[in-house]
C-alpha cells in the first residue's frame, strides 16, 4: 500500500459521494483529492484501520472524522486511560501499516472482547507525557460513536513477536529538517526495531516464553525480552553497554485486568514468563512499546538470591557508595532495618559508606528544617543492631530548599565512618557555601576544610547536591573521598523518543559537575601525585558516558567500574536495560583494588533501594 491513503472501498465510496456532490469536478479523483473534498463538505471519511494508521508514526487522517471503521474488540482497558482496542481481521498487504487501534472511551467501555463494531469519531494523536516530553504519538479514535454489529466472534490471530521478528538496529536517524524527528519517516519494519513495534500499533499480538529484564514495579508492570541471548549477564539480565546498542528484544508487560481483580506475578530478573503471553501492544508513556496481556504466561520463580561481597582484609580499607532512596525517620523501621542488614552483611561492614539521599529530620515535610540528625541516629542505631560497627558520620547541611531532590526534603551525602579502623580528620568551618581547598606540601596533599563542600558557588550546582570532600586516615596513610550526587536525567527523552537520538538535556549540567569535580582533583594531585583519592556516588551517568569522561579528564581518575567483566558493570534496571549509575573513581595513586558492584536491590521486585550499592577495597 502507497504512503497516501488507499483506494480502499471505503474511500472509493468518499470518492463517488465527491463527484455526486460535484466536489471533483466530474473527473476521477485520488484518494488524497478525496480525502479533501470530503474535508471541504463537512463530511466524514469512511476508513478501514490501515487507512488512519497508514505508513508513518502518525496518522494521515490526524483530526479529522471517520466513519464506518470496523474490526473486532480485542481488549478492553476499564481503568486508566479507558478505552478498547479493535483490529480489522481482513489485513492490507503492506507490513508498515497496522490493523489495530484504540478507541478512547474516557469512561468505562461497554463492549466486550470478540464483539464485532462499527466505529465513527475523531482521528487523534495522542503524546503519553504531553507534547513536551518528546514522546511518541499514540494514535486513536476519540469521542466515538460505537455500533455492535455481532457478538461472540474469534479475535484476529496474534502477530509472534520473537527473536528473529525484531530487527538488531535500535531507530532510525530523525529527519534534521523536522528537528531530528522520525514521525514523518516512511516505517522499515525490516529494518528498525522501532518502526517494527510501531507497524503492530494496537494490534493483537503474542510473545513466547521470555526472560524477565526488569523486575516487577509498584504499578504492575514487568519488563522481558524476546531476544535470549541479548547482552545477556549471569543473573538473568540485559546489560546497556553504549547509545547505540539499546536492547531491542525488550518489551514492557502489563495486563488488562486491574490488579485487584487478577493479581500480577511478582518477578525478579532472571525470572521467565513461560507459555503464551498475548494481548494488544500499547505505546505509553513509561516504557513505550506495551504488550497489555489479555492472557499472561506462568511465572516462574528461579531463585535469584542477593549477592554478598568479600569483607575487606586487616590492611585494605573498604569504601562504599550507597543512594539509600529518600531516607527520613519518617520511613518505616522496616526500611532502615533492611538497609542496615544490607550494610552488615551484603557490603560486609565497609569502612566507610558514601550515602546518597539522606533527607532532614521530618522528610518531605517542608518547613525549614535541615538538619538529619535524627535520620542518621536511627540508621547507625539499626547498623548496630544489626551487628554492624558502632559507625560515627559526617555531613554538611544543606541550605533548605538548594539542593533539589524532593521538595521539603533536602537530601544530601554523609560519610559513615567505622572509628575503630579508621579516622575522620576533622577541619572545621565547612558549611553549605563555603568552598573546600587543597593545601600541604609537594607529596603530601590535604583539605581546608574537613569536611568540606566543592566550589558550591558554581551554577553547576544550582538545584543540586554539591559534593561533599573528606578526608580520612587509615593506617597512617592520608584517604581523601568525594561523595557526589549529580543532577538526575529528569527531563531527558527516553530512548524511544520521536527524536532520534533522544534528546539528553540533563548531560550539559553533568558535564558541568563532572568538570569541576575533576578540576579539584588535579589540584589534590597536583600537590601529591600519588594521592590516594575516591570519587564515589550516584553519578547519574554511564560508564561510557561524556560525564564519566569529564571525571577522567587529564588521567585524574579511573572509572572502578571498567575493571569488571562488561556484564557485570550495572547498579540499575530502567525499562529492562541494567546500566551503571553509581560509580567509583580512583586516581593514579590507588594502584591495586577489588571492586564491587553488589547487586542486592535493582533486579528485584521488593526493593530497599533502587540503586545497587558498589564497594572498593585497596590497600593505601
Amino acid at each position: 500500500m502507497p504512503s497516501s491513503i488507499p483506494r480502499s472501498a471505503a474511500v472509493a465510496a468518499v470518492v463517488s459521494a465527491a463527484l455526486a456532490a460535484g466536489l471533483l469536478g466530474g473527473t476521477a479523483a485520488s484518494a488524497d483529492e478525496a480525502v479533501t473534498a470530503a474535508t471541504v463538505a463537512g463530511a466524514a471519511v469512511p476508513a478501514r484501520i490501515h487507512d488512519i494508521q497508514g505508513t508513518t508514526r502518525t496518522s494521515p487522517l490526524v483530526g479529522k472524522q471517520v466513519t464506518g471503521v470496523t474490526g473486532v474488540v480485542t481488549g478492553v482497558r476499564t481503568y486508566g486511560s479507558r478505552g478498547f482496542w479493535i483490529q480489522d481481521p481482513d489485513a492490507d498487504d503492506n507490513p508498515a501499516t497496522s490493523e489495530g487501534i484504540f478507541v478512547f472511551t474516557s469512561s468505562v467501555p461497554t463492549v466486550a472482547v470478540g464483539d464485532a463494531v462499527s466505529v465513527n469519531g475523531t482521528v487523534t494523536e495522542y503524546v503519553p507525557g504531553g507534547l513536551n516530553s518528546g514522546n511518541q504519538s499514540l494514535t486513536q479514535i476519540s469521542k466515538p460513536v460505537i455500533k455492535v454489529v455481532s457478538k461472540g466472534n474469534a479475535v484476529p490471530a496474534p502477530v509472534t513477536i520473537w527473536s528473529g521478528s525484531v530487527p538488531e538496529a535500535y531507530a532510525p536517524a530523525g529527519d534534521p529538517a523536522a528537528g531530528g524527528s522520525i514521525n514523518g519517516l516512511t516505517l522499515d519494519p525490516e529494518t528498525y526495531a522501532l518502526d517494527y513495534y510501531e507497524s503492530l500499533e494496537g494490534m493483537n499480538v503474542e510473545i513466547g516464553s521470555s526472560r524477565v529484564v526488569g523486575a516487577t514495579d509498584p504499578y504492575s508492570e514487568l519488563w522481558v525480552t524476546v531476544k535470549p541471548f541479548e547482552n545477556d549477564n549471569s543473573r538473568g539480565g540485559t546489560v546497556y553497554g553504549s547509545y547505540d546498542a539499546q536492547n531491542t528484544g525488550r518489551l514492557q508487560i502489563q495486563q488488562l485486568a486491574p490488579i485487584s481483580q487478577a493479581p500480577f506475578p511478582k518477578a525478579n530478573v532472571g525470572d521467565w514468563l513461560t507459555g503464551t503471553t498475548e494481548g494488544p501492544l500499547d505505546f505509553n508513556q513509561f516504557g513505550g512499546y506495551t504488550l497489555v496481556a489479555r492472557t499472561l504466561g506462568e511465572h516462574v520463580d528461579m531463585g535469584l538470591e542477593r549477592e554478598v561481597t568479600e569483607r575487606q582484609h586487616k590492611n585494605e580499607l573498604a569504601v562504599a557508595t550507597y543512594n539509600v532512596e529518600n531516607l527520613d525517620p519518617t520511613d518505616p523501621q522496616e526500611k532502615f532495618d533492611a538497609l542496615a542488614k544490607a550494610v552488615v552483611e551484603n557490603l560486609a561492614s565497609p569502612d566507610i559508606v558514601a550515602l546518597e539521599e539522606i533527607q532532614d529530620d521530618n522528610g518531605a515535610k517542608n518547613d525549614g528544617t535541615v538538619t538529619a540528625g535524627e535520620t542518621l541516629k536511627k540508621f547507625t542505631a539499626a547498623i548496630a543492631a544489626a551487628g554492624g560497627p558502632a559507625y560515627e558520620w559526617r555531613s554538611i547541611d544543606p541550605q533548605n530548599g538548594k539542593d533539589g531532590g524532593e521538595p521539603g526534603g533536602n537530601i544530601r551525602q554523609v560519610f559513615l565512618f567505622n572509628p575503630a579502623r579508621v579516622s575522620f580528620v576533622d577541619r572545621p568551618g565547612g558549611d553549605a557555601t563555603t568552598p573546600v581547598a587543597v593545601t600541604g606540601t609537594k607529596g603530601d596533599a590535604h583539605l581546608t576544610l574537613s569536611p568540606g563542600r566543592i566550589d558550591p558557588a558554581n551554577t553547576a550546582w544550582e538545584n543540586s547536591r554539591k559534593p561533599l570532600a573528606g578526608e580520612f586516615r587509615f593506617r597512617g596513610r592520608t584517604v581523601i573521598v568525594v561523595a557526589n550526587h549529580l543532577t538526575s536525567k529528569g527531563g531527558d527523552e527516553s530512548i524511544v523518543s520521536q527524536h532520534q537520538p533522544p534528546n539528553r538535556s540533563s548531560d550539559a549540567k553533568r558535564l558541568l559537575q563532572a568538570q569541576a569535580v575533576n578540576a579539584f582533583v588535579k589540584d589534590i594531585e597536583a600537590v601529591d601525585k600519588q594521592a590516594n583519592v575516591l570519587v564515589v556516588g550516584d553519578m547519574n551517568d554511564f560508564e561510557f558516558s561524556g560525564t564519566t569522561q569529564a571525571m577522567t579528564d587529564g588521567g585524574a581518575l579511573y572509572p572502578a567500574m571498567l575493571s569488571l567483566p562488561e556484564s557485570e558493570r550495572y547498579s540499575y534496571v530502567y525499562q529492562g536495560n541494567s546500566q551503571v549509575l553509581d560509580q567509583i573513581l580512583t586516581s593514579p595513586g590507588v594502584h591495586h583494588f577489588e571492586y564491587d558492584s553488589v547487586h542486592i536491590n535493582a533486579e528485584f521486585a521488593d526493593q530497599n533501594s533502587d540503586h545497587d550499592p558498589q564497594v572498593l577495597r585497596f590497600r593505601p
